[in-house]
This record gives C-alpha cells, structure tokens and sequence, in this order.
C-alpha cells in the first residue's frame, strides 16, 4: 500500500510539473504575449477613462448624453413597413370624412403616396440615424430597358429631388405635417370676406362671459301668475 501510494504521489507531481511546463510555454509564446500585452492596454484604457470620467464629470455627462441619443435615434429610426402602415391610417382618416370637409394639401398628398405605391415606385433607404422615403421613375421589377438599365437609373445627386419623406425619432415628419389639420377644407372659406376668414383666440373675459351665459341657460325659469282682480 505504501509504494502504491508513493507511485501515485509520484505521478500527480509528475503531472502537475508536464501542466506547469505547459502553461509557462503558452504563457511565453507569441501568442501568450501579445494577448497579455493586449489585455495590458485594455485595462491602461479603462483607468484613463475611469480617471477622466471623475475629473470632467460635465464633459463625461455630455457625451454620454450624446451616445445615448445616437442610439435611441438609430433604434427609433422608422423603416419600410412602418411608413406604409402610417401611410394606410392617413388614408384611412381622410376616407371617414367628406370631401367637402377633409383638406386639399393633405388628400392630394397622401392620393399621391397612394398612386405611387400602387405602382411599386416607392423605395425606402435606411441611413442609420434616419429613414428617407423617395420615389424611382419605374418599379424596378417591371421587364422595361428603362426601369433594368442601371445607367438610367436615378443618380445620388439628384436624389434630394426625390424624396418624399423624412423619418427620425419613430415619425415620419412630412407626412405629419401635411396631415395637420386634414379635417379643415380652408377652400370653403375663400367666399367669405378676408376678416372673417382668420380667427383669433377668445380673451379672458369672452372665455368667462360664455361660460357664465352657459350657467344661466341652466337655471329654471320662474313664471308669476298675477291674479285678476
């Protein structure tokens, strides 16, 4: 048992001594070095910010701030489908209303969207920060010379003229503008005389005197009967 126990002991040192003499010639290697001298530089670069971070905590804060709204612009930037579904809820808001209510800017905009998209010469890129919207002269599936050639193609100078919407920070904002007040026709104004046509807001004192006619239109009207004589 005695010499079984030393041949083992004997063994575990003999094995652990191979490891130690393996893990030193990893550790020297090329290989070993450069990754230990990497790992150098990567902690010497994290004291450096850590230490600037608590001497410029505003210059730190500041583009921290700015980092953080890179990404959040990056992550809300609108894509494709999100333009078409925004572009069908418009669609579908100006059909509920009459012709003779829903705005011209803004049912003339969205039937040209519309007409375009039928067509499939809407095309929408991806910028990181930002989406635009554009639209090609053909549909680009379409067996024409015209819309295949890659020469007639729309050049990226010319491509400012093209674009039909901007999307940032989860909004499409053309299409939001033209949208603003869709449900005014201001056409149906033009026949009234130019002082009438505009509006101002109420005062304080014409916002208290409605309000006071409003009270008293409630207020129980009280009928005497004279009695004849």
């Amino acid at each position: 048992m005695m010499a079984a126990s030393v041949v083992i002991r004997k063994l575990s040192s003999a094995a652990a001594a191979i490891n130690v003499t393996r893990w030193e010639k990893l550790k020297n290697s090329k290989a070993g070095v450069w990754c230990r001298s990497l790992c150098s530089d990567y902690k010497e670069a994290v004291w450096e910010v850590v230490v600037s971070i608590w001497e410029k905590p505003v210059k730190a804060s500041f583009y921290f701030g700015l980092l953080g709204s890179t990404w959040a612009c990056a992550y809300t930037a609108p894509d494709k489908t999100s333009f078409e579904t925004h572009l069908l809820e418009c669609s579908n808001r100006l059909a509920l209303l009459s012709p003779w209510i829903r705005s011209g800017t803004s049912d003339g905009h969205v039937q040209n969207l519309v007409k375009l998209h039928n067509e499939g010469r809407l095309c929408h890129i991806g910028l990181g920060l930002l989406s635009l919207t554009f639209c090609n002269d053909y549909n680009p599936y379409a067996n024409l010379y015209e819309a295949q050639c890659s020469n007639l193609s729309v050049p990226w100078s010319l491509l400012p003229r093209h674009v039909l919407d901007v999307g940032f920070a989860g909004r499409w904002w053309i299409l939001d503008s033209k949208m603003k007040d869709y449900d005014v026709n201001v056409e149906e104004f033009t026949h009234l005389p130019v002082h009438m046509q505009t509006s101002s807001s109420p005062t304080v004192g014409e916002v208290d005197r409605n309000e006071k006619l409003h009270r008293d239109s409630w207020v129980t009207l009280k009928i005497e009967i004279e009695e004849k004589q």
